[in-house]
């Protein structure tokens, strides 16, 4: 295994960029972002830790849900969940943040970067309402980089061409993952995937 360890060898194997390619950052939300942001119901949030652990924890609602307060600022409602609050931990002890904004049916993505803030209330928490239920927690995210990014992962996995989509057969259920995860008898599975279902279908919000 040859180990890349520097950028020096990295740009050996990979050359640098067309200059335009590093200009299409633009920093703030323009009205077609903006557009791309207000469509999106699902965006992927990394969050990293003080000692470089990261993470990433997907964000989903209804489209628009995602309020956009000018071009440099971004709501987030935090949902119910399981009280880990793993993405608002780090946050609190290191602000930075990447966001990735996803469009059903669109191979294209939106890339944002900045930093953000945990907050308990402000006037646009009324904003956040979904199905009746007002988010205790928010984050607002001050943009400092936002590029569109090409649409090839996508592509190349074929993520909106049901014809390629594997078997789902084929993939554990969240049951039995649990279950070989945490070592447990196979007689579980079915409970443990008929709690997971009516969690998802039930608390939602």
């Amino acid at each position: 295994m040859r180990v890349v360890g520097t950028l020096e060898e990295l740009r050996e194997v990979v050359p640098e960029p067309h200059v335009s390619l590093w200009e299409k950052d633009i920093g703030r939300i323009d009205p077609t972002a903006r557009t791309f942001i207000e469509t999106s119901p699902l965006v992927m949030l990394a969050t990293s830790a003080p000692d470089g652990t990261c993470d990433v924890t997907p964000r989903g609602d209804p489209a628009g849900s995602v309020l956009v307060l000018d071009e440099r600022t971004l709501v987030l409602a935090d949902r119910r969940g399981n009280r880990r609050v793993d993405a608002l931990r780090n946050v609190l002890a290191n602000p930075h943040v990447g966001l990735l904004f996803v469009v059903p049916g669109r191979s294209d993505t939106l890339r944002v970067n900045g930093t953000a803030r945990v907050v308990s209330d402000a006037p646009f928490f009324d904003r956040l309402v979904v199905e009746g239920a007002r988010p205790v927690l928010a984050l607002v995210v001050h943009v400092e980089e936002l590029f569109l990014h090409c649409g090839k992962a996508f592509l190349r996995g074929g993520v909106w061409e049901p014809e390629r989509w594997p078997d789902a057969d084929a993939v554990p259920s969240p049951g039995e993952m649990v279950r070989s995860m945490k070592d447990l008898e196979p007689s579980a599975v079915p409970e443990i995937d008929a709690m997971l279902a009516h969690d998802a279908e039930h608390h939602r919000y």
